[in-house]
């Protein structure tokens, strides 16, 4: 409502809620630290893990900072800002969703404190945005290169990744599978190493134990043979993927034929037959012995492909047919007629198994294929859902220390050496946007003392002793949670991938900066919807 001359005058609909200035970048500022806070004794070896309960009752048991605030289900506009960090970090890279979302939390409260000095959102956020700039160049000054070929390393990265998940019993495990699988997928083009995660399958089963999980050199199909006359199991598979349907077309308009004698009838559905025997024919003569299809496939060319004993499976989803295609060197063939021996791919096994009293098909031992399948196993539904969620994580981390070729040393010893060198920065810049930095440095270094404070150390005595190792030039000094004490922790093998902490440290302070260039927050209420009642109730009821 504006007031002109006496005369009130409303701009907003009825029931629409605003908040301006001071209040409103309090409000904003609260809601994403309340996030924060939620997700920080979730971090490191140590952390806790969140039981979330939706309407309906289900459960999720997890300790994953993007998992947690996906399923918190969050309402305000400001919270929903620091899930968007979680969302982009685990998308970029994969892992370190949690250390991006306490940092946002913490910078908004470094933010808050400079606010009630009465400095202006907009030098804080100047101030930021430089940090975040010096931030990148000193995290990659401090980055140590690493290659494909270090397996021992990008080990020690997968591990540090699980370590504190429920996948942690056989962690050294599926820390060897996930590094054969991002190395077996990795791409180099013009001296630079790609890797697409799509391309490791990753498949959940409970029933088994985690130790039972598997790498497949192939792709998993959750689908199972189209007849039961089929064979179980095809060694050397010849394999063809096929986009076209091996069935009758129907015609594209209404059609109605009309048959006046039993022989025409004959005629018709020999004819019907004959059609879906050539379809098969053309199957048989390119050599094929196994079939994928991602259309459908007629009950009579079933029981043709049976009798030839080929193995064949119908509406196999797109995304799956394009990872067989990368995983055993077969083209995917839109036209029946088109289908030659060099479209096919070759796999040493097809074979239907029973897991879990589901049926699966694996395509296993391809050579040098681009594609590969994750089995995860576990006991219940959520040990699985839990180990697939640090199987990603790990994945992830040794994905973004391959493509970027650098990495550090875990436990906060990066953050502490950050922060150190920002102070030193912020000494050199002058102005209120010195005191902006100061901030920033302050909040980098919320990450030791959360691992400080989950080891049962004292905080304060922690960060003033690491602070002193650095000092000295003992850069990879961090915390060793496990033993509760100060220490050299790339000799400790803790290492991460330097995508993680530039891209937490990028995303953080977008964030932190965004929220708090907010002054005004105008909450409208959907067209026909009622306002919101204060004391929760209609009009009227008691």
């Amino acid at each position: 409502m504006a007031n002109y001359g006496g005369q009130p005058i409303f701009i907003l609909p009825e029931g629409a809620l605003r908040t301006t200035g001071r209040d409103a970048q309090r409000q904003n500022i609260m809601a994403g630290r309340a996030v924060a806070e939620s997700v920080r004794t979730t971090l490191g070896p140590r952390g806790m893990d969140k039981m979330l309960v939706d309407d309906l009752g289900d459960i999720v048991i997890t300790n994953d900072g993007a998992t947690i605030v996906e399923e918190m289900n969050v309402e305000h506009p400001a919270a929903k800002m620091v899930v968007e960090v979680a969302k982009t970090q685990d998308d970029e890279v994969g892992d370190g969703t949690t250390t991006a979302v306490v940092i946002t939390g913490e910078l908004l409260g470094a933010a808050e404190r400079l606010l009630d000095k009465g400095i202006h959102p907009s030098v804080i956020a100047r101030g930021y945005r430089m940090a975040s700039e010096k931030a990148d160049e000193i995290l990659n000054a401090i980055g140590k290169d690493i290659s494909m070929d270090d397996e021992k390393l990008l080990r020690e990265i997968a591990i540090t990744a699980m370590t504190g998940k429920g996948a942690e019993i056989s962690k050294d495990m599926l820390a060897d599978l996930s590094v054969k699988a991002i190395r077996q997928i990795a791409e180099k083009e013009n001296g630079k190493i790609t890797v697409d995660l799509d391309n490791v399958k990753v498949e959940k089963k409970g029933g088994g134990s985690v130790s039972s999980s598997e790498l497949i050199q192939g792709i998993i199909i959750d689908k199972e043979r189209v007849h039961t006359g089929m064979p179980k199991k095809v060694s050397n598979a010849k394999i063809a993927l096929l986009d076209a349907a091996v069935e009758i077309k129907e015609t594209e308009t209404d059609a109605k034929i009309q048959i006046t004698d039993p022989d025409q009838l004959q005629k018709f559905v020999a004819q019907e037959e004959n059609m879906l025997r050539e379809m098969v024919d053309s199957i048989v003569s390119s050599g094929a012995t196994v079939v994928f299809c991602q259309k459908g496939i007629d009950d009579l060319a079933q029981h043709f492909l049976s009798k030839k004993g080929i193995f064949a499976v119908r509406r196999a989803k797109k995304s799956d047919m394009e990872k067989l295609a990368k995983a055993t060197g077969a083209s995917i063939v839109t036209n029946l007629k088109d289908l030659e021996s060099k479209d096919l791919g070759y796999a040493k096994d097809v074979e239907e198994r029973k897991i879990s009293g589901d049926e699966m098909i694996f395509v296993s031992g391809c050579k040098n294929p681009k594609a590969v399948s994750f089995l995860v196993r576990g006991g219940t539904e959520h040990v699985v859902d839990e180990v697939e969620r640090a199987v990603n994580d790990a994945l992830g981390g040794v994905a973004a220390a391959i493509e970027i070729g650098k990495v550090v040393a875990g436990g906060g010893a990066p953050e502490v050496e950050l922060a150190r060198k920002l102070r030193e920065y912020a000494d050199s810049v002058g102005g209120r946007e010195q005191l902006a930095i100061g901030g920033f440095a302050d909040a980098v270094e919320i990450i030791p003392r959360t691992l400080a404070e989950s080891a049962g150390m004292d905080a304060i005595d922690t960060l003033v002793k690491l602070k002193s190792e650095h000092d000295k030039g003992k850069t990879d000094t961090g915390i060793m949670v496990q033993d509760a004490k100060t220490g050299d922790m790339w000799k400790a093998n803790v290492i991460e991938p330097l995508k993680i902490k530039t891209q937490a440290i990028k995303s953080a302070s977008e964030a932190a900066i965004m929220i708090l260039r907010i002054d005004d927050v105008i909450a409208s209420t959907k067209k026909g919807g009622m306002p919101p009642m204060p004391d929760g109730g209609m009009p009227g009821m008691m």
